[in-house]
């Protein structure tokens, strides 16, 4: 082979393999294609009463300019990065794939999880680390695998920016501060709210009409032999609290452990809303499970077996028949 093909090949290839060495990019930050205005006082059909602070009251002006930050990236280190980029409304404001990608592509170790009716919660993070959205809200602009930034960085940014400016100095009176920044985008998160589904409007309504034959059985078996209703309970189908399912179990992801250091903690995530649940494949706190047929599945075999895993996980022994109403109930959630 002649040398100046020889030369050229060996700087190919270098570059090449530097190319697909590249880590994937997230997704694109997406449209705010929200209604226009968003519930603030009376809530869809079915759920309960949402927790407001005295000291965050949900107002039109903080609402909209948490909508404004969150699907902004000038709260990333390198502005590519946005709340809504891994909390894409089209897909229940849950992520995109089993794992959140931040700045620069670089992969969380949890899938982002839905923030619908989060304004019904006590416990946010699927380890339960942070008691309120405001408390919440902060944490993804210093992690260094979501938005890189710090939140002085960010501070300066706003401020730096006349129309954020007057959006915090007529939302609040001290304007741009840290404990702002929180409370808008808290104030945003509590009015993305999903309710008066077919299983509302039948159960409290009466209409009979509204729910499919499978999706009445599904409805008997989630609250009967599915025993789905022992985590998944109340006005948003989840008792927000924290259960060891045996879902990568043995893995490097310790659960609530991490945060209290309790060993029966070992493993225990945080139980998600199934409010909507059919617009955010893949499930589970590691997005190991592609579809809803295989999340009914796996709680059918009694979950993964491990030393601390919750009492209410038994095998139920549902047949084929049972399993795909139970899947045609979650889906009129």
């Amino acid at each position: 082979m002649p040398r100046p093909l020889l030369a050229a090949l060996a700087f190919v290839v270098p570059v090449f393999l530097l190319l697909a060495a590249d880590p994937p990019k997230p997704p694109a930050v997406p449209k705010d294609t929200l209604p226009a205005t968003l519930p603030l006082d009376a809530l869809p059909l079915g759920l309960g009463a949402r927790a407001v602070p005295t000291d965050n009251p949900l107002t039109e002006k903080r609402v909209a300019l948490g909508r404004k930050l969150f699907f902004d990236p000038i709260l990333s280190a390198d502005n590519t990065i946005a709340c809504a980029t891994c909390h894409r409304p089209e897909l229940g404001f849950a992520g995109e794939g089993a794992k959140a990608r931040g700045i620069g592509g670089k992969e969380g170790h949890r899938r982002a999880p839905t923030l619908l009716n989060r304004g019904l919660g006590s416990a946010f993070f699927w380890d339960g680390r942070a008691k309120s959205l405001e408390e919440q809200a902060l944490e993804p602009i210093e992690n260094p695998v979501e938005m890189g930034s710090t939140v002085a960085d960010a501070l300066a940014k706003l401020k730096a920016n006349a129309d954020y400016s007057k959006l915090f100095a007529d939302a609040f009176s001290d304007g741009v501060t840290p404990g702002n920044l929180a409370k808008a985008l808290a104030a945003f998160e509590r009015a993305l709210v999903r309710g008066d589904s077919p299983v509302d409007r039948f159960r409290i309504k009466g209409d009979v009409a509204g729910m499919t034959p499978a999706e009445k059985r599904g409805f008997w078996i989630y609250e009967s032999k599915g025993a789905c209703w022992k985590c998944h309970s109340g006005a948003n189908f989840s008792d927000d609290d924290f259960h060891n399912t045996g879902v990568s179990w043995g893995g490097t992801d310790l659960g609530r452990f991490a945060v209290t250091k309790k060993e029966g903690d070992r493993g225990r995530f945080k139980t998600p809303t199934l409010r909507g649940v059919a617009l955010r494949p893949p499930y589970m706190h590691d997005g190991s499970l592609e579809t809803l047929d295989a999340v009914v599945d796996f709680y059918n075999r009694g979950g993964g077996k491990n030393p601390h895993l919750d009492p209410h996980m038994k095998p139920l022994d549902l047949d084929d028949a049972d399993r795909k109403a139970l899947v045609a109930f979650l889906k009129s959630l």
